[in-house]
């Protein structure tokens, strides 16, 4: 009998991972998607990452996502003098807006706008708020005085966060535009757009995916103020939602990540959009080959909270232990959905809606599955609907998905419990259900004598939402 964790894993592609070999032992370790990240990087080097994740995927059968993190208005330190240079507290510099090389007492950025942005009295954090400035003058034109909080090193690239400070910048750069174009052109499955503050930035991105006649899904990544108190529209407009932990806490301070975590991840269960956790998960095994006991912990809390995914950044773009990183995420995610009570969440569906009766009948389907301990509940999509339905009641049952349409396997892959397979016969109903039991007989996803709960849409071949369950034995 074949089992797998539900809770997915999201790797990021880097030095550390991006040959054919080491993509594949990734994903022999547990890895569902991986992110390719376009603050770094050229689109060549992108792009023979998603040729071998392609045929990763011909030659093994497998149903691996890819997904595009679009970089967005993120402020950064331009090139710095000698690799670094300090700022001491207490002391007054400057702070120019040209792309020029930074020198003591006067760093630069390229984000023409940050003159203009800022006020006096806005702080200014550098380096995820490890140094931090305080505005004391400001010409709105190119240049900033300011006085040094936190000092430090200032080294290249390093970000740039303005918590009290309205940015001008778009949501979707020039730059973003462009990589967006690349991604599409590639038909990645989902693009994760940075920096979101309002449903206008969804709805754009979403009219350029349509546009080019594409179904590549957003996600939403959570880390502005300003989408926290708009969430509910970002939500609503949205394919799936990222909680990027790292600028989120910068921005709005690190006490509050762990409840707007658990808020987001509720808000977004409940609205059967995908959820994915992100920043610092394994962050001591970019160096060391075991995890703290904390990080182990804040894995744990994240499958608990009812997250689809788990993020890792550095820790396989170019930490030195990828392939730990993945089996000791994989073991304490294994491990919390043995033992967590995680399973079998109950909803209030909105009768108004018009999905209502088909959401009723999904619901039934996964509360059946319960009292009948079946270990399958099967779905068949054309959309992904059924299967995100599905998804959100967070059977224990394992969830097999048939569609005919082999882009949304990837798609899909990114989401809790998921399990797809290509399938386009659709004949009688009676046929087809007995057809997709034998598949799964054979690959050892079913034994016999097991119970499997089947939904449907009758007739089977006019492919309309679900509307039919059926209790079999294997």
């Amino acid at each position: 009998m074949i089992t797998f964790n539900k809770t997915k894993v999201l790797a990021t592609v880097g030095p550390a991972s991006n040959t054919y070999d080491k993509l594949f032992a990734l994903v022999k370790e547990g890895v569902d998607a991986f992110r390719l990240n376009f603050s770094h990087g050229e689109h060549a080097e992108h792009l023979k990452v998603i040729e071998h994740v392609r045929e990763i995927n011909r030659q093994h059968q497998t149903n691996i996502c890819l997904v595009q993190d679009l970089q967005g208005p993120k402020i950064r330190v331009g090139e710095v003098e000698n690799g670094g240079v300090e700022i001491k507290e207490g002391e007054t510099i400057r702070l120019v807006c040209d792309g020029s090389l930074s020198t003591p007492g006067r760093l630069s950025t390229g984000y023409t706008e940050l003159a203009k942005d800022v006020n006096v009295g806005d702080a200014i954090l550098i380096d995820d708020g490890k140094l931090e400035v305080t505005v004391t003058h400001t010409d709105k034109d190119c240049e900033i005085t300011a006085v040094v909080k936190y000092g430090g090193m200032v080294k290249p690239r390093k970000g740039i966060n303005l918590p009290d400070t309205k940015v001008s910048a778009p949501s979707l750069t020039e730059k973003d535009l462009h990589d967006l174009h690349f991604g599409l052109d590639n038909d990645v499955e989902w693009v994760a757009l940075s920096f979101v503050r309002s449903v206008d930035d969804i709805r754009e991105i979403k009219r350029i995916i349509a546009s080019r006649g594409k179904d590549t899904r957003v996600i939403a990544k959570i880390e502005k103020p300003e989408a926290i108190k708009n969430i509910d529209e970002i939500i609503h407009a949205a394919d799936a939602l990222m909680v990027a932990r790292g600028d989120l806490g910068v921005e709005v301070g690190m006490e509050k990540v762990p409840m707007i975590q658990k808020m987001l991840v509720e808000k977004s269960n409940y609205a059967s959009k995908p959820v994915i956790i992100a920043t610092q998960m394994m962050e001591s095994m970019i160096v060391n080959p075991r995890p703290t006991r904390a990080e182990t912990n804040d894995i744990a809390n994240a499958v608990i909270d009812g997250a689809d995914t788990l993020m890792l950044s550095a820790e396989t773009a170019v930490g030195a232990y990828p392939i730990e990183t993945i089996r000791s995420m994989h073991m304490t995610i294994q491990t919390v959905e043995m033992q967590a009570d995680i399973f079998n969440k109950n909803f209030i569906l909105n009768p108004h809606a018009d999905t209502f009766y088909n959401d009723s009948l999904v619901a039934n389907a996964c509360n059946l599955a319960r009292d009948t301990n079946a270990r399958a509940i099967i779905g068949m999509t054309k959309s992904g609907y059924t299967a995100l339905q599905l998804a959100k009641h967070r059977p224990k049952s394992d969830i097999f998905i048939f569609t005919e349409k082999p882009s949304l396997l990837n798609t899909l892959n990114l989401v809790w419990g998921i399990r797809g397979f290509y399938y386009d016969k659709f004949e009688s109903t009676d046929t087809t259900i007995n057809d997709i039991k034998h598949i799964l007989l054979e690959l050892n996803y079913l034994d016999k004598g097991d119970v499997f709960i089947n939904t449907a849409s009758m007739p089977i071949k006019e492919q309309k939402r679900t509307n039919m369950i059926k209790l079999s034995i294997a």
